[in-house]
Formats: structure tokens, C-alpha cells, sequence
């Protein structure tokens, strides 16, 4: 493989791609709205002769490159979190601007950069003549990937494409990886908290029963499970513990890798007559971040064990969030707002022909433009910090991800959003090399070394 021809031709595509990831900045396309995004995509592939274009019931667009009958997909989901306060960004979001190095407006590391450099890096494939026989390329825009991450391939698994999950090798996530190789992350549910209340009129509160007044309690518990220690000198032991083979005695160590459990109030609602009654409920959401070791059944229990949830007995419910958005085409895919935690074994074959592109390539350490090796300074092989699509294509299916993609984590969700000129150039280059370097004879029976548990609701 020539990998210096490669690199030269990716450089070569760096307008290229940097034009295309500033048309699809131009079109907001938060989750629901990806339409105009999906069609700017779409006449990209068509124009770089991708071998067959769709856009399947849910809204995914799906581009094809090769012939044969194993698949090796790159993802990249396409809708993006929307602006919040204006007032903090310098540029307009969606027209943003571009000098030597940068590109900015909301999308460029999270996560339409990926896009641009999967559909180059498939571009390149094609030229170069490194796809291999029997294989073909699935180049996958994803959509709804911000509201409910992993339910795109749960609907190309389960509907849109059911035929295809024993034929994929693997799936390439292209979500921003700081220049690094990513072989997992913690999951991820959402759970919702509901306490019961008594209305009466505001000026004699203590004839009802005050809903807000109880869920402070709550609140207090459920910081309280997220910042104490794990230690005897707190009745509620922090989330920190599942570090400790004490609490944690089989998966103590890949917790380690992957970082502790978190959770956070994320939301609050409540209900009453009027602002002068007392509230007769309140309710919260808890985004609740999960490591190796917890189960979806364990932190709702660990909910349902705080004292303030005990001290109000009945009037407290403690529930999972369903999804049910439809979808830009209208596609309604319900779903169970569980996301599965998943690492690779770093031995796996999948994983390691990344690493061997890479050393190929680039060398043995992470590589990037100037500015952003303070992001950088970590081993080549590492981990997420968010939640990718990969809580379904491998937490869910057990098909192989690995994860390399243009961009920066802490660009995600921020504004100003900012990506580098050089990693869609890198990122394209390495997507190119790896099919060629992948050695299916290498590949084992389970490439997980920590899966979660699925629940015992059907999702179909």
C-alpha cells in the first residue's frame, strides 16, 4: 500500500472537503430537521460517484462504494445540538467563517467533520483502487443522533436494512477523537424522577402538600450519590465506588479506564393551579453517565434506594425515558432511553488495523494542527468521555467500532464551535488506508471486553 500516495491525495481533497463541510454548516440541522443536510450530502456522494446513494425511512443517508458482500461502515451522525444563547457566539453559527487552519459554526467537530472526511476518504478508496475484493463501503449519514444516540442503527439493524448486520466487519465512528483511536465509552440512560403533591390556595399552604418541597429533598440525594466519597463517613456512598474492587470486584479495572459513573439533574417540571397555590407535582430528568460494573437496573434502584425517595414512599416514581420523535421523514422508531456501555479488547482486529494506519501514516503518537496538542498529550488508544452512536452498534448489536474523527470533544455542544482543516485531511487519509490493513483472519468471536446487559424490553 502506498501510503505517501495516500496522504497526497487526501491533502489534495482539503478544499474539497472544506467546501463541503461548510455547505452543510449552512444548514442548521438539529435533531428532526436534518432534510436540507441529507439532500447536501446526497448530491455530494452522487457527484463523487459513489456507486449507489439512498436515503432510507428514517432519514439516514447511506452512500455505497465496491461490490462485494462484507461491509466495512464509517458513521457520522449529521444533525447537531442547536445554538443556545446567540449572544455567545462571534459569528453567525451557520455561515461562520474559515481561515488557514480552522473552520467554524455549529457542526464542525461535532459532527458534521466526519462526514466531509468519510465521504473523501471513500472518494479516495475508489481513486486508489483500496477497496478490497469482497468488501464494499457503507458511508452512513446519521440522523437523530443528538436526541437519542444509537437509534439511527437500531432502525438500519432492525428495519431499514436487517439483511446487512452479519455482513458488517466493523464500523468506523467518526465522532471528534482529539487525533486519538477510541475502542469505547461509559453509557448512558435517562431517567425521570415524579413526586405527588396536594394543591391549596398560596395563603395557607399548610393545607396541601407541596411537590417542590419534596423534590428538594431529592435533589439534595441525588448530587449528594454523585459528589460524596464511597467511604463509611457518608450514608449515601458516592458513584465513585464502581472505581473500588471493593464495590466493584469484577470490572473495577475497566471502570478505571473508562472513567467513574456521573449523574446530573438535567431537567425540572412541575404542576399548579397558579403562582398563588402550592405545586401538586414536580418532576425531574437525570442524565446518569454509566461505567463498567452498573447496570440500567442498578441506577434506577440506586434512585430508588436515596432517603428523601424512601421518606416519600408512594408519592415518588422512578421511571426510564421512552423515545418516540418522529423522525424529518415522519418515521416514528420508539425506543428505550438506555444507551449501553462498551470497550473493545485492544487487541482486536478491527482496532488494530486502525493503529497499523495510523503508524503507517502518521507514526505512533497522536498527531494534530498547531493549538491543539494541549488536547492531545494522551496515549493513541484511549476512550471516549461522551456517548457515540456505537451504545447500539456495538453495546446493543455486538458488532465491532472503533472510533477516529476530525475535531475536538470539548468543541461538542459549545459555541463558537471550531474544527481543523488538517484533520478532515488526516481523518480522510486514515479511513482510506484501513480496509486494506484489516485482517478479517484475525478476528475473534467476541471482541468485547466489557459489554452492558440489555434490558428485558423487546425493542423491535
Amino acid at each position: 500500500m502506498d501510503f505517501e500516495a495516500i496522504k497526497r491525495v487526501s491533502e489534495s481533497y482539503k478544499d474539497d472537503m472544506t467546501r463541503f463541510l461548510r455547505e452543510m454548516i449552512s444548514h442548521p440541522s438539529e435533531s428532526c430537521e436534518e432534510k436540507e443536510v441529507v439532500a447536501c450530502i446526497k448530491a455530494e456522494m452522487e457527484k463523487l460517484g459513489f456507486d449507489a446513494v439512498e436515503v432510507d425511512g428514517l432519514g439516514n443517508v447511506i452512500g455505497w462504494m465496491g461490490e462485494g458482500d462484507k461491509i466495512i461502515a464509517i458513521d457520522s451522525h449529521i444533525d447537531t445540538v442547536g445554538v443556545g444563547n446567540r449572544a455567545n457566539w462571534t459569528h453567525d453559527p451557520y455561515e461562520g467563517y474559515e481561515d488557514e487552519q480552522v473552520i467554524y459554526g455549529r457542526g464542525g467537530s461535532d459532527q458534521e467533520g466526519g462526514m466531509a472526511s468519510a465521504v473523501y476518504g471513500a472518494k479516495i478508496m475508489k481513486e486508489l483502487g483500496l477497496i478490497p475484493a469482497g468488501y464494499k463501503m457503507m458511508i452512513v449519514g446519521s440522523v437523530q443522533e443528538e436526541d437519542c444516540d444509537g437509534m439511527c442503527w437500531q432502525y438500519i439493524v432492525n428495519k431499514g436494512h436487517p439483511e446487512l448486520k452479519d455482513k458488517i466487519e466493523f464500523v468506523i465512528s467518526t465522532e471528534p477523537t482529539d487525533g486519538g483511536i477510541y475502542r469505547g465509552h461509559r453509557g448512558r440512560m435517562e431517567i425521570r424522577v415524579d413526586v405527588k403533591g396536594l394543591s391549596c390556595h398560596g395563603s395557607a399552604p399548610e393545607r396541601g402538600d407541596n411537590a417542590i418541597y419534596k423534590m428538594a429533598d431529592i435533589l439534595q440525594d441525588v448530587r449528594a450519590l454523585n459528589e460524596n466519597p464511597a467511604d463509611d463517613t457518608v450514608e449515601i456512598k458516592g458513584l465513585v465506588k464502581m472505581l473500588d474492587p471493593k464495590y466493584n470486584p469484577e470490572h473495577w479495572e475497566d471502570a478505571r479506564f473508562l472513567g467513574r459513573g456521573t449523574c446530573t439533574t438535567s431537567q425540572i417540571f412541575y404542576t399548579s393551579p397558579s403562582r398563588c397555590a402550592v405545586a401538586d407535582s414536580c418532576s425531574i430528568s437525570i442524565d446518569r453517565r454509566m461505567t463498567a460494573g452498573e447496570t440500567w437496573d442498578s441506577c434506577l434502584q440506586e434512585i430508588r434506594d436515596l432517603p428523601a425517595v424512601k421518606k416519600y414512599g408512594d408519592d415518588v416514581t422512578v421511571s426510564m425515558y421512552m423515545y418516540d420523535r418522529p423522525s424529518w421523514t415522519g418515521e416514528v422508531y420508539e425506543t428505550e432511553c438506555y444507551f449501553p456501555t462498551w470497550i473493545n479488547k485492544e487487541s482486536a482486529a478491527h482496532v488494530q488495523a486502525m493503529v497499523d494506519a495510523h503508524h503507517a501514516l502518521f507514526g505512533e503518537k497522536r498527531i494534530g494542527p498547531d493549538g491543539t496538542m494541549h488536547l492531545r498529550n494522551r496515549p493513541l488508544t484511549d476512550k471516549w468521555t461522551f456517548s457515540t452512536n456505537g451504545v447500539a452498534i456495538q453495546g446493543r448489536y455486538g458488532i465491532p467500532c472503533v472510533g477516529f474523527g476530525p475535531g475536538a470533544e470539548s468543541q461538542a455542544h459549545a459555541p463558537n464551535e471550531i474544527t481543523w482543516k488538517q484533520d478532515l485531511v488526516t481523518c480522510a487519509a486514515l479511513y482510506a488506508a484501513v480496509p486494506g490493513l484489516y485482517k478479517a483472519e484475525n478476528k475473534t468471536a467476541d471482541v468485547a471486553q466489557f459489554r452492558a446487559a440489555l434490558t428485558d424490553n423487546s425493542i423491535k
